[in-house]
């Protein structure tokens, strides 16, 4: 399995000119993702994708030998459809705004995805990140119930040809370790008061 992080966007919702992904929490935030992927000892190779964006962030991870594939920045979506067409194994794909993930939460995703599906997307209920003060963007409705998307899936990318063809499946995870990512300034500061 290859762990993914998604490293090379603009964090424009930060409001601020520092590249989001260097922000400090003990260390730079990407580099908490990175240690989890590490820490979880579930991967055979772990790379980042950076792209003109974040060229500070792309030094901060090539500091720590991470390998690193350059995207072309259009966007989180492109990025990733460019990125699993040229892989062929499972990857676990992970923002690297998750500053609260450990190996322990790793593993425990890795181990109850249905790895017969081809895309599994870990998410929360909207109640619980709500419970966090948390506002989450990206929601889907299932069965009258909302869920909050995490950042984080698995991919059989040998399965990969065509992003919009893919049928997702979910996993529901109501822990803080999947769920802050920090995308706005009212996030980060949460992020202290944990």
């Amino acid at each position: 399995m290859i762990g993914l992080v998604m490293a090379g966007g603009k964090g424009t919702r930060m409001k601020s000119n520092e590249e989001k992904l260097l922000l400090p929490y003990k260390q730079p935030l990407v580099l908490h993702v990175i240690d989890a992927l590490k820490n979880s000892n579930c991967f055979e190779k772990i790379i980042a994708a950076t792209s003109p964006n974040s060229p500070q962030t792309k030094n901060i991870l090539v500091e720590n030998n991470i390998t690193i594939i350059e995207t072309s920045g259009e966007g989180f979506v492109t990025d990733l459809n460019n990125i699993l067409k040229q892989l062929d194994d499972f990857v676990l794909v992970s923002s690297g705004d998750l500053p609260l993930l450990d190996g322990d939460i790793i593993k425990q995703i890795i181990d109850n995805v249905n790895h017969d599906k081809t895309w599994t997307s870990i998410v929360t209920t909207k109640s619980f990140q709500n419970s966090l003060n948390l506002e989450p963007e990206c929601i889907s409705t299932l069965n009258d119930e909302d869920y909050a998307h995490t950042g984080i899936s698995i991919v059989n990318a040998s399965k990969i040809s065509n992003l919009d063809t893919i049928e997702e499946d979910y996993l529901i995870i109501d822990d803080k370790r999947v769920c802050f990512n920090i995308n706005t300034k009212n996030e980060y500061d949460l992020l202290g008061s944990i």
